[in-house]
């Protein structure tokens, strides 16, 4: 085990500016998935011309940051936006959520497509393995901001913090508050699995012709099954908890098995369908 770094979460201060490490990982999400998608567009089967690659990933970027903010207030803090409509407006607050964000690019594809005159699956095909190396980078934000942190564990890569890192009341513990426990950094695994492994995955069945919706399919089942995998270690914030009395069921759980079943069902359709996008 080692003793989290205690790493500042600003990156850059300049005078009253202040550039933080979580921000940074945003931007470090947004230009990979350009160039990656500059790569992807000079492929012979691809959807989307390198020119327009730019205004995908601006479309793309106002999803990612409007749904994964609402995301974040509708899936995590309905009540106090029930109490308080305005809270959704407190973004120096924080607060950001992955299916969120999923849902607001999926939006944002499907009205950016008729631009592209293209069909929605074979868009979505098209950014899906654009987007886990910036999964990977907000993982890396979140473990430099020490939130998401797993159970104790005692595995020779666990995490001992101290209690100002690990907050007893912040999270619903496995045993108890153990502030001084060392802990699994369920935010390292979910950017191993939901990032680089779930990237390199994409990549190579993306490098050849697929039918269509089979990569988006893909991306559903193997970041809902990586996702689901890792939520069953990392706990969850104390206003939520585990759900329907369980000591294991978790809100990111629930969030993720619709997307396995729903990229099950696709790949089912799209190996039946056989439909390959149009060479461009």
């Amino acid at each position: 085990m080692f003793a989290y770094p205690s790493i500042d979460p600003v990156a850059i201060a300049l005078g009253p500016v202040r550039i933080h490490w979580y921000g940074l990982m945003y931007l470090i999400a947004f230009v990979a998935a350009w160039w990656l998608g500059k790569l992807r567009a000079r492929q012979a089967h691809s959807p989307v011309e390198p020119e327009q690659v730019d205004d995908l990933i601006f479309y793309g970027a106002l999803g990612v940051v409007l749904g994964g903010r609402i995301g974040s207030v509708i899936f995590y803090n309905f009540g106090e936006f029930a109490q308080n409509p305005l809270y959704l407006f407190k973004i120096w607050e924080g607060g950001m959520s992955f299916h969120g964000g999923f849902l607001g690019v999926l939006a944002a594809m499907a009205w950016y497509r008729r631009k592209l005159g293209c069909g929605f699956w074979q868009l979505t095909d098209f950014i899906a393995p654009l987007v886990p190396l910036g999964l990977a980078a907000g993982r890396l934000g979140n473990f430099i901001n020490a939130e998401l942190w797993g159970a104790p564990g005692k595995v020779p890569w666990a995490v001992k913090l101290s209690c100002e890192q690990f907050p007893p009341d912040r999270y619903v513990d496995y045993a108890g508050p153990l502030c001084f426990a060392a802990r699994h950094p369920t935010q390292l695994y979910e950017m191993l699995l939901e990032g680089l492994l779930l990237f390199a995955v994409l990549w190579w069945l993306s490098a050849k012709p697929r039918p269509v919706m089979s990569i988006s399919a893909w991306f559903l089942v193997l970041y809902g099954a990586a996702r689901s995998a890792v939520e069953f270690i990392r706990l969850p914030d104390a206003h939520l908890g585990y759900l329907f009395g369980t000591d294991w069921l978790t809100r990111g759980i629930v969030l993720s098995l619709p997307m396995i079943i729903v990229g099950l069902v696709l790949l089912v359709v799209a190996r039946r369908k056989g439909e390959y996008a149009a060479i461009s």
